[in-house]
């Protein structure tokens, strides 16, 4: 197991639902951790999720007020730790598209400041958040998580000596995080008794908050430097979630929100050249990398994909029903959920 005894971690973003769900992974699974981190410029967050992480119980816990947009501030922040988990960003497709210029100062130039305030401090390894939208993006949501990608990709090539490693991992919808699909329609079904739907032949791919947990610590664990991790994960239709949750609601079909997809992609034919299988992960390798691929490819039993393979959640051979979807929601989204 990865050993985090005496190490300090920062994850930026983290009172986000991902940032909970790891702050309670790596508190029951490393109570040795010198230091867990949140950063983030959410001060009531913060409050609330002190009260759910009590000092008294948890004095390995401290909060930072901060924006990934200030550099200094996020140079401070990273005094003696070891680990960052990027996690911060502006993610409402619909938003980005009406404030372009505040979704590039986070997500563009917060990726710069991440990298920047690394290489002036002791940073050791990276682990940037992507997301399915970052793959052949047509929302600006997308093209931004798609450039922070690609930063924290090349900074591998610009360390020089320093030892730091930088990966970034790409998932689709996580299931019952803030903002996201299910909760929404749980929520319309009390309220409303409609669920309103995009477009009825939508599909995305899912995964659960373990499971991003999981492939987070996976990368922090075992990145060699400028790996972009992808799940293998089962996708949804839209209609199976809206029957899953409301079978007795009406289902008005309201159209496509501008920057949406019918379908995600989360590796397409062209980055096929550089996919390799991992069995319970893909992973994009970069075109320009400082270790032997002889040995990536031994150690981790790599092999590669087929030239033009792609991952789109529409053409997916692994699918939620509407049986599996209402289990997974009362395990990972709401206890108390009955049809």
């Amino acid at each position: 197991m990865f050993d985090l005894k005496g190490k300090s971690i920062l994850i930026t973003g983290g009172t986000g639902s991902l940032g909970k769900a790891l702050t309670k992974h790596i508190l029951s699974k490393y109570p040795e951790i010198k230091r867990l981190i949140i950063f983030s410029r959410d001060e009531q967050k913060q409050f609330q999720m002190a009260q759910e992480f009590p000092n008294e119980k948890y004095p390995q816990l401290r909060y930072f007020i901060g924006d990934v947009r200030d550099k200094d501030r996020l140079v401070r922040a990273f005094q003696n730790v070891n680990y960052v988990i990027h996690a911060a960003a502006m993610k409402h497709v619909h938003i980005a598209e009406y404030n372009p210029d505040e979704c590039i100062k986070t997500n563009i130039g917060g990726a710069e400041n991440i990298v920047e305030a690394c290489f002036k401090t002791n940073i050791e390894r990276v682990v940037a958040l992507s997301t399915d939208k970052a793959c052949a993006p047509i929302n600006l949501y997308g093209a931004t998580k798609l450039t922070s990608d690609k930063l924290f990709v090349a900074a591998n090539n610009i360390k020089g000596e320093n030892p730091i490693r930088f990966s970034v991992v790409r998932y689709g919808n996580v299931m019952g995080s803030n903002g996201s699909v299910i909760p929404f329609f749980i929520k319309k079904k009390k309220q409303e008794g409609k669920l309103p739907i995009t477009d009825p032949g939508m599909t995305r791919f899912n995964i659960s908050l373990e499971g991003g947990v999981e492939m987070v610590m996976h990368a922090l664990e075992n990145a060699w430097g400028g790996e972009l991790f992808v799940p293998k994960i089962p996708s949804y239709k839209i209609m199976d979630v809206a029957e899953a949750i409301g079978p007795e609601c009406e289902k008005p079909i309201v159209g496509i929100r501008p920057g949406e997809k019918v379908h995600e992609e989360m590796i397409t034919p062209s980055d096929s050249f550089y996919t390799y299988d991992l069995g319970k992960y893909y992973t994009i390798l970069p075109a320009t990398h400082q270790w032997s691929l002889d040995d990536f490819i031994k150690t981790f039993n790599a092999k590669k994909v087929p030239q033009g393979f792609s991952y789109n959640s529409g053409k997916n051979n692994e699918w939620e029903t509407v049986e599996s979807l209402r289990s997974l929601i009362k395990t990972h989204v709401d206890s108390t959920f009955e049809v």
